[in-house]
């Protein structure tokens, strides 16, 4: 991701590891950090409570996050996990927006005002409980951000406004959070700490990009699917606050639906 000024830091290695049957991650190649939690976390309840109050109904209980970054330590639990949008297409023009209450700063520095992405991991769930899924999921650390997914035309930078190229996927799933960054407060580092490589490789999941980090704004995109085929498939979103490796986070899950591309 990038700065103040919205420049893409490039992705670290290929980091997320499977840890339930049924998911199959990409081989471990980065390192979680183990530091002690911001207070700042505890001022987000209210926020945790709305996700699981809110959350779509859906046809069976959504399991955790399950593509951590490192092996489980003692004290690692899920607090809770919430279906906040159930499958179907967020089509371009019509967002789905998912709102949290945020009262900047959530913390004093040296930590981020805002909630501030933390790591991000990937995986392939070819038995999903409803549909088979591949999953890229966004940790922040404060609290839940507000965000928005949309299917677009095509990735653009945010500042300059520049496309970015996704090649070989079918759709591009845009993610964009706020508010939230992903730099220090300093604006001189990014605050990722792990993430796959750029190139995930799977069916419905082929690859993302980081398309900003800019005035409270972190953006993403997802490519959806293999060129030449079927496009916009299916989508879920699902929330976890958890403690992993010591870290209290805050996990946006993005499960795209694979079944078009398996078939």
């Amino acid at each position: 991701m990038g700065t103040r000024m919205g420049k893409p830091v490039a992705a670290a290695a290929a980091v997320a590891c499977a840890l339930l049957a049924g998911c199959v991650g990409q081989p471990s190649g980065g390192q979680s950090e183990t530091a002690s939690t911001s207070g700042a976390a505890t001022q987000t309840a209210t926020a945790s409570q709305s996700a699981t109050a809110t959350s779509s109904p859906s046809s069976a209980t959504p399991a955790p996050d399950t593509d951590e970054t490192g092996a489980p330590q003692t004290g690692d639990r899920v607090i809770s996990s919430a279906v906040r949008q159930d499958w179907g297409v967020p089509a371009t023009g019509s967002p789905w927006s998912i709102a949290h209450e945020v009262h900047p700063p959530i913390a004093q520095p040296p930590e981020p005002a805002l909630p501030y992405l933390y790591s991000i991991g990937v995986g392939a769930h070819p038995t999903g409980e409803s549909l088979p899924y591949d999953q890229i999921s966004f940790r922040f650390k404060g609290a839940f951000p507000g965000y928005a997914v949309e299917y677009v035309p095509a990735l653009v930078q945010d500042g300059s406004g520049a496309t970015i190229p996704m090649p070989g996927t079918a759709a591009v799933l845009r993610v964009r959070f706020n508010p939230a960054q992903a730099h220090t407060e300093d604006g001189t580092a990014s605050t990722i700490v792990s993430a796959p490589a750029p190139a995930v490789g799977y069916p419905a999941i082929a690859s993302y990009a980081g398309a900003g980090d800019f005035e409270g704004y972190v953006t993403y995109g997802v490519g959806v699917g293999r060129a030449g085929a079927a496009g916009q498939s299916q989508v879920r979103v699902v929330e976890v606050e958890k403690v992993e490796q010591g870290q209290h986070l805050y996990v946006v899950a993005v499960q795209v639906d694979r079944t078009p591309w398996t078939g």
